[in-house]
């Protein structure tokens, strides 16, 4: 039987957080893409704490103009000052399930763009 969109994304999601789980040293900016927005946490595992959040519905970010890749890439550079105003500068990517391609590898560029390492 074919799994479904959702199955396979929860499958590779499943994958991926078994090698990668955010420290209070290593945080990881999680990514969640849906059809109309992009939303970007830094997270603490060990702790079971969300140190910043932003998404594509933040005042700034949704009053300007641009298509969805553009609008992804200022998420990333929002939350990489918002990390590198708490002092967070290294963080471990996790892009959810997504490919890494389009919105969600503009979100990394932006974040690399605004100062964070991974």
């Amino acid at each position: 039987m074919k799994l479904s969109k959702l199955d396979r994304r929860r499958r590779i999601q499943k994958r991926i957080r078994k090698v990668i789980s955010g420290t209070p040293s290593v945080p990881r900016l999680s990514v969640f893409r849906s059809n109309k927005e992009i939303y970007a946490q830094i997270v603490d595992d060990s702790n079971g704490v969300t140190l910043a959040a932003v998404s594509s519905k933040v005042k700034d970010i949704a009053g300007s103009k641009g298509t969805k890749i553009e609008v992804a890439e200022k998420v990333g550079e929002s939350i990489a000052k918002i990390a590198l105003d708490k002092g967070i500068t290294n963080v471990a990517f996790d892009r959810s399930g997504f490919l890494y391609h389009g919105r969600v590898k503009s979100l990394a560029d932006g974040a690399r763009k605004g100062g964070l390492k991974f």
